[in-house]
Formats: structure tokens, sequence, C-alpha cells
């Protein structure tokens, strides 16, 4: 892949330049500001000090989980496949679970983590197994694929070698996360969220304009591939089938959204539940616009390179958005976009950067040595990114493994592994007090077991999947399962072992849990739960429930 070594020539121009300079030096006056604001303990490093407005928190859950890996993979998706994944950015309406169901327990504990939630609703054993695995899990996801993705927006755009544009940006992103913690991402978040809005609707609209409307580009596209507008693929379909995307992507959404630290770190970081379900609620209509931002302008390439090839060339569904910028952006405005696209792979790296400092400095190091002062902790949360930092480097050269389909697909595809266990365990933790330590545990190691075995299975059979060359044995069979049907079956699998265990076992100690499930809450609990929403938060959540289902009944071919 020849971008890993080579720069194309830039495709930016002096006046771009300047617009992108300017960015950047916004950038860094928004860090430094932050910086100069000192961390005195790790509530103000890990959590920003409890004290970030609805705004902010919800374009930074916007921010972390729009990185270039949508850019780039969404819009390839939308070339490639058009409108299926789709389904994934209408988890909007779970974004609203994570403020209405899961967020009071987790402020109501005090944890800092997702990890610490785990042991104090069931036991240390959790917490160990949680934060070793989202450690290892991130590294090979998130991290990785952003890095990638990030690689090939640099190469494409800035003219800039594929190492030294990646090794820049991870250095860069890196530097203000180790200084100023979480203050620095979750203020540069919002920043960037602007920014890569702005661009990216610029780039819609212009695109529709090139391919002549929206009517048109349905009928172009519909022309050559009926499908294309069709988020509703038969059951049978080995890519997108409807039920696996329908409840396999709810299972996978809930554990994104609601019980994975890289999301729920943001919503921890207000003062009280009010104000982190608000934020919620905001960051829920944020999640609706990848659709029209980066989804449509995969499906405006897709027409643009039947319209007209000669002009409109996209060699590889990853490489549909940049070509849309290289193509149709006027002056300036290419240097505005650049720096969104520059702003979705800094945002999620510096989450990435901070979740894993927060997890290794909270549940792992200061599990190890509790007496530790504050001062030190942060140390450690200093050093912890740095070594995330390298290592995200150290990973580079493995990026042309991954590389190999549609990016997006990929991630959702290991994702629907890791999630059905961790799912299961948080929402029956929650929602039933019944279920105990050993129910927990027992789930998130078996979930552990089957993953091991999907991904081992998919690996060993992978050249005669590529060929279509079927072998008639059980693992096969399992190695070839829809990869979100997989993920029906594994959490059906942990929530009826996480039962039966629980059923089985030792009821938990009630009184050592009161607040963490809904079976414990206090009367006083509960009146707090009622005084800390309104009826806008009500009105506002019902209104996007109802434009999710609108979506769902639109995209119907």
């Amino acid at each position: 892949m020849h971008y890993f070594y080579l720069a194309s020539s830039s495709v930016l121009e002096k006046l771009d330049w300047v617009v992108l300079s300017v960015y950047f030096l916004a950038l860094i006056a928004v860090a430094v500001w932050v910086v100069l604001q000192k961390n005195k303990n790790t509530e103000d490093y890990f959590l920003a000090g409890r004290n970030v407005g609805w705004f902010v928190i919800g374009a930074s859950i916007f921010a972390s989980n729009i990185g270039s890996e949508h850019v780039v993979g969404l819009a390839g998706t939308g070339f490639e496949s058009g409108t299926p994944m789709a389904h994934y950015e209408l988890h909007a309406w779970i974004v609203l679970l994570l403020g209405w169901l899961f967020l009071p327990f987790y402020i109501r504990s005090g944890a800092f983590t997702m990890p610490e939630f785990l042991e104090k609703r069931f036991d240390s054993r959790s917490r160990w197994f949680l934060s070793l695995f989202s450690l290892v899990a991130y590294v090979l996801t998130k991290v990785s694929v952003t890095i990638y993705a990030g690689g090939i927006v640099v190469s494409e755009l800035l003219g800039i070698p594929f190492w030294y544009g990646a090794i820049g940006i991870v250095i860069f992103t890196g530097i203000y996360t180790v200084i100023g913690g979480m203050k620095a991402v979750i203020y540069t978040e919002t920043l960037q969220t602007i920014v890569l809005i702005l661009g990216s609707l610029i780039i819609t609209y212009l695109g529709l304009q090139e391919v002549g409307g929206w009517g048109q580009l349905r009928d172009t596209v519909m022309a050559v591939s009926p499908d294309h507008f069709n988020m509703w693929r038969p059951m049978s379909d080995p890519d997108f089938p409807w039920t696996g995307l329908l409840i396999g992507g709810t299972i996978v959404g809930i554990w994104y959204w609601c019980t994975d630290q890289y999301i729920v770190q943001r919503t921890l970081a207000a003062n009280n539940i009010k104000i982190g379900r608000r934020g919620a609620i905001f960051g829920a209509y944020l999640k609706l616009l990848p659709i029209l931002i980066f989804l449509v302008p995969g499906i405006i390439a897709f027409a643009l390179s039947i319209q007209n090839p000669e002009v409109f060339s996209v060699e590889k569904a990853d490489r549909a958005f940049p070509m849309l910028v290289k193509t149709l952006l006027p002056v300036g405005i290419k240097g505005l976009v650049a720096g969104g696209l520059m702003a979705a792979l800094m945002s999620s790296l510096a989450s990435v950067f901070n979740s894993c400092s927060t997890i290794f400095t909270i549940d792992i190091y200061k599990k190890l040595k509790p007496n530790k002062s504050e001062e030190y902790l942060i140390k450690i949360g200093k050093i912890a990114t740095g070594f995330i930092v390298v290592l995200g480097i150290i990973w580079i050269p493995i990026m042309e493994k991954i590389g190999g389909g549609v990016m997006y697909q990929y991630l959702q595809n290991v994702q629907s592994y890791i999630a059905p266990p961790v799912t299961a365990v948080f929402l029956l933790g929650i929602i039933w007090k019944r279920v105990n330590s050993d129910a927990a545990i027992t789930t998130l190691l078996a979930g552990f077991v089957l993953l091991v075995l999907r991904l081992g299975s998919e690996i060993y059979y992978q050249p005669q999947i590529s060929s279509d060359v079927a072998v008639d044995n059980i693992l096969y069979s399992f190695a070839t399962i829809n990869f979100a049907h997989m993920a029906i079956f594994m959490f059906v699998f942990s929530v009826i072992l996480c039962i039966s265990t629980s059923l089985l076992t030792n009821a938990p100690d009630y009184k050592a849990m009161v607040g963490l499930s809904y079976g414990t809450l206090t009367k006083a609990q509960k009146q707090a739960q009622k005084d800390s929403y309104d009826k806008i938060d009500v009105i506002l959540s019902v209104v996007l429930v109802f434009l999710v289902i609108g979506i769902l009944c639109y995209f119907t071919g």
C-alpha cells in the first residue's frame, strides 16, 4: 500500500494552509488555557473536576465517537454498500438510554471508571477483568483504527508521507492529553466538533449540488444499485441482515454508549445527574448528523463516479471522502475541511489516550499501590498516557493488515464479539439486584472464551472464507455466522448464563450495594431521581426517538 511510504502532492493551496494553521493555533490556545488551570487532584485530571456543562459534555461525546474511522470508513461503506450501516448511527436513542437508565447509577456510585463501578456493584474480580480487557481492546481497535484512518487522511490531503503525518498527529495529540488531562481533551473536543460539523456540512451541500440534488442522487444510484437506499436487507443477507443490524447492533450500541469508559467518562465529568443527562440528550441529537455528513457524502461519491468516472474516480471505498475533498471544495474551504478531518482524528485519539490512562491509573496502579498521593497518581496517569502514545506509534506498521477491507465494517465485527457479555453484566446488574459477583465474573470469562474461539476460527479459515470455499465442519460454520447475528447469539448465551448462575449461587449482600441497582434504591434516592429532570428533557428525548423511527421508515429502498 503505497501511502505508507510515499507522499502524494498536497491538494491544499496557500489560503488552505492559512486556514489550517489558524485552526491549529486555536487548538493550541485552548490546550494552553486548560493547562494553565492546574490539575489539583485525580478528579481534576481524569474527570475535569466533575464540573463540566451539558453543551461541552454533548460535544465531547460526539467528537469522541466521530473519529476519522467514520470520516473514512462510514463514507466508504456509504460508497460501497449504501445505507445499512446507518443503523449504527441511529443508536442516538441508546445515548438517551445512557442518560436516563445508566448514568444515575454511575454518578451515585462516585466511580471514576466503569471497572470501578463493577467492583462497587459486584467485586474486585470483575474490575480486574474489565480493566485488562478494556486496555487490550482499546489498543487493538480504537488506537489502531484511528491511526490507520488518520494516515490515509494526512497522506491524501496534506501530501505528507503516511509515517510522518500519523506520528506527528499522535505526538501532538499526546502532548496536550498528557499535560492537560481530561479538561484539555473535553474542551479541545468542543472546538473540534464545531469545525468537523461545519466542514462536513459544506462537503455534503456541494456534493448534492454537483450530483443534481437529492432526487437525481437517488435516481442515479438506484439505476445501478437498487438496494443502495434500503437499510432493511433480508435476514439471509451475508453482510447486512436486518435482524443482525437492528438487534445485534443494539447490543453493541448499549455496550459502546452505556458501559464503555471511552464514552461514559464524558458524562461522569458532570457535577450532577441532571447536567450529565442533558449532555447525553444533546450528544444523542448530534449523533444523528453522521448520516448526513459522512454516509450521504459516500453515496454522493458513488453517484459522481457513475455520472463522471473520468473526474470522480475512487480506487478503494475508503478513499471516497478524500476524493470529494480533492475534487469539490474551493480554496480556503479545503483547509477548513482538512482541519475538520484532523479534528476527528485528534479527538478520538485524545479520548483513547485519556481513557486508557484513567483505567490504568485508577483500576490497576491504585489498586496495587493504594497509599500513593494524588500528585503521584497524576504523574502515573501522565506516564501511562505517554506509554499508550508510544504503543500507538509502534502499532502503525501493523495497520496494513487492517486495511484489507472496509475499515468501519472491520471495527463493527470486532466490537460485535467484545460487546455481548459486558452488556449483559451491566444491564442485568442495574435492573436486577439478584445478580451476584459469581454470575458477573462467570459471564465475562465465558464471553471472553467465545470471543477467542470466534476470532481464532475466523483467522484460521480466512483463506476459505475469502475464496468462498465451504468446509463441512462445526468450527467453519461457527466462523461464518454473520457478525451481527453472532452478537445476538453471544448476548442470549450471556444473559442465560448470568441469570442461571445468580439463581444457583447465594444472593448478594443488598446492604453493600444500596443505590447501585433498581431493587436497592432508597426512598430519598428515588425522589432525587425524579427531581433530576424537567419536562423539556422528556420532550426532547421523545422527539429524538420519533426522528429515529422516521429515518428508519424513510430508508426502505
